[in-house]
Order: C-alpha cells, then structure tokens, then sequence
C-alpha cells in the first residue's frame, strides 16, 4: 500500500517483535455433524502470512464460530487442534474469552507462544451491542479484561469486515488498530481493480445468490466501476425472466423460493437492462436438465427443465469479451458445473480468465472450489476469502471494521515505524 494513500496501519509500521499482541482472525469453518471435525482448512491458510510474521510476538488469537441457534455453533478447541497442524507450532486454548485464566495464561507467555481464545460469540456483549455505540463495547468486560493485556490489536478477519461486533471493532480508541496480511492484500486488491485503469473492465456475476450479484452490478454499472458486465447461472435466469423471456417454471419456482424479495430483485434486473443495454451480456442458449438438450434463449423453457448450463454460443460470446478485458472480475459458476455433463461451461470459462492476460480476481465459495477443481487457482491474481463481506464491499455499503482502522489511525497519528509512543 503506497503511503500517499494509506488509510490505515499496517503491520510493517511497528516493531512487533516481543510484544503481546491480540489477533482477531476469520477462521469460521463448517464442522462435520458426525464428529466434529473441520473440513475445510481454507480460512486458517488465509491467515498463515500474518500468524508466521508474528513469530517473534506474544501471539493471543479470538475468532468466532457460526451463530447461536446453528448446528455448528461450538467451541474453538478443534480450531486449536487444526491451528497447531496448520503452523506446526503449539497452539494452547483457552476455553474462556476473559476472566482469571486468561490474564495468568497471557501473563505467563513467553515469545513464540500461541494462546487461542473461545468462541467471540458463546458471550452477549459480541452481539447484543449497538453497532454505533462505541462507549458501551468500551465497558464491555471483553474489551476492559482484554485492552490491559495486550500492546497491539491487529485485525485480519476479511470475512467479518461488514460486521460492528465487539471484538472486531471496540479496541479502535484504546490500542493502534492494525490491519493483518490477509484484510491488507484483499483491499489492495480489490481496490485496485475498482480504482485501477486496467480498461476494459468485466464483471463476471453468475452463480445461484442473486440478490447480491444484482446489488453489485448494479453498483458496479452505476459508479462506471466496470465497463462490462456477464451474467450467468440462476442470475442469467433472473435477468433473463425481467427481460421478458420465457424461462420455464422450475426456473421461476427457484428464484421465488429462494428469494422472498424476488419482485423487487426482478425490477432491479429490469432497470439495469432498461438504463445499460449495451453493458450488460447475457447466455443466448443453454443446456437443460433432463433431457440435455441445447434451447435458445428465445424459445420457451419448458416447464419440466432446469436451464443447467450455458451453450456453446454463449461460450463463445462471454470467450471474446473475456480476451479483451483488461480486468476481470468473477463471482458464480455459469451452472451445475458439480455434475459433469453440465460443467462445460463454467470449465471454459474459468479456463478463458485464467488464460487472460488481464488483472484477474475471483470470489465466491463456488468459484474457488470450480477453480481449485480444474487446477486455475494459482493463475488467478487473488482469490478473496471474502463471501458476504467481499459483497458488501464491493456494493459500496459501510465497512465498519475498516472505518475503525481508519479511524484508530487519526487517534494514533504517527505512532508508526516502531516509534510507538507509550505504547
């Protein structure tokens, strides 16, 4: 991140080494209901960068995992386990947030040492708090029990920026707040594909979320953030249907159960295809299920048929406008790609951006795992770890965990380059 345009602190403007530092990481992780056991380790290897530079560091870490209510709301021990595999180094849990056993565990640290802390939120005050009152997350027991402990707070988790929780925001006017690798390499990417002169500019918005891929094209064509703009999957289907086409029943029946404010996502399609015809590129055939067989987007989906995938004219469209951008944005798969008679084209799409000379960022839980099944990752620029957080952001809603960096900045003005002040 360049200084001229630096918003907040990074972990290159202190002298970590020997200090306690309070990590707050994103390592939220689906659980087996059998037995468990985590079965992606996708989060944690997001944040191996910043856990590996903090080696010479007290090292104390919070997370969070899933919510009160869910099957998979549990406690951290198994993310210890997985942590310590992870690193190779030892990880010691605490099964509290604060409170006695935590201040002697801390206390007793040595440098080198891991200590995980439990579940952020198995505690009220990580949720129950209003988002904008900042003095009440400051009398918190969480913050007052934790702030004494610790010389820095460094955020890392992306996934959570969009959150006002606790212990993601209320340390900002009490330590220097200082954004990990992870939050660092996401927003210089993603920023730079926004901001960037890297013309012509694709956003390539398929996948079955819908509500959130119209939110951010419609942000993304009004700000002339892209110049171009592909659908695909389930949003194909939806601009598809507001743009007047027959699209079949069990087409329909999908978007109207899986989306209670269909109408209004419909009418949003509408306006965008009414305000930029020319920028917005949608499949002109498609594969079907059952029967697989190839329909054009002008004939009538029968009622009985799931449009599938993309065709291959289609293919060859979104192919040529993929070889002319000069950054590419992509979240969703073009369709069922799981099943193989149905993956054509997502498999040639993703291999065409991946062949692209382009700037090219990937999103989406999906995408990644079309993209690590097809053996593209490494040939994407950056693949965010960001789901419903990557959205927001990229719709231009508040980010609260980056308002509080920003801001945590001003407060510590100058306390950079390891001259820390009194801290």
């Amino acid at each position: 991140m360049a200084h001229a345009q630096k918003r907040f602190y990074v972990m290159d403007d202190f002298d970590l080494r020997g200090k306690t530092v309070f990590l707050r990481v994103d390592i939220n992780s689906p659980i087996s209901p059998a037995d468990g056991s985590i079965l992606d380790r996708s989060r944690f290897m997001s944040h191996l960068d910043t856990i590996g530079e903090l080696s010479e560091s007290k090292l104390v870490i919070a997370a969070h995992q899933s919510r009160p209510g869910k099957d998979d709301f549990t406690s951290l021990f198994r993310h210890s386990q997985e942590l310590e595999m992870i690193t190779g180094r030892k990880v010691k849990f605490v099964d509290s947030l604060f409170g006695h056993e935590v201040t002697r565990t801390v206390r007793e640290m040595s440098v080198g040492d891991i200590v995980l802390l439990e579940n952020t939120r198995f505690y009220s005050e990580e949720v129950v708090i209003d988002p904008e009152d900042i003095e009440t997350m400051e009398h918190t027991h969480l913050v007052r029990n934790l702030s004494h402990l610790f010389d820095y707070y460094i955020i890392d988790a992306f996934p959570a920026i969009h959150r006002a929780q606790t212990s993601l925001v209320g340390f900002r006017r009490i330590k220097p707040n200082i954004a990990g690798r992870l939050i660092e390499r996401e927003v210089t990417m993603l920023d730079r594909f926004m901001q960037g002169e890297n013309h012509p500019k694709l956003a390539i918005l398929a996948g079955s979320k819908i509500e959130d891929s119209v939110n951010v094209a419609e942000n993304f064509l009004a700000n002339d953030t892209v110049d171009t703009l592909i659908t695909g999957g389930v949003v194909a289907n939806a601009f598809l249907w507001a743009g007047g086409k027959e699209i079949g029943k069990r087409n329909r029946d999908y978007i109207i159960k899986n989306n209670k404010s269909y109408k209004e996502i419909l009418k949003k399609c509408s306006s965008i295809l009414e305000k930029y015809p020319e920028r917005v590129i949608m499949p002109v055939d498609f594969i079907l299920n059952p029967s697989g067989r190839a329909i054009s987007s002008d004939d009538k989906v029968p009622d009985e048929e799931i449009m599938a995938d993309i065709g291959f004219e289609s293919v060859e469209i979104f192919k040529n406008a993929i070889s002319n951008a000069g950054a590419i944005f992509m979240n969703g798969p073009m369709g069922m790609y799981e099943i193989d008679e149905y993956s054509m084209g997502t498999r040639e799409i993703l291999q065409a951006v991946a062949d692209s000379s382009a700037l090219k960022i990937a999103g989406g839980g999906h995408t990644l795992s079309a993209l690590e099944m097809l053996g593209l990752k490494d040939r994407i620029d950056h693949a965010s770890t960001g789901g419903g957080a990557l959205i927001s952001y990229l719709s231009g809603e508040p980010m609260p965990v980056l308002s509080s960096l920003y801001e945590s900045m001003k407060i510590f003005g100058g306390v950079e380059n390891g001259t820390a002040g009194k801290y």
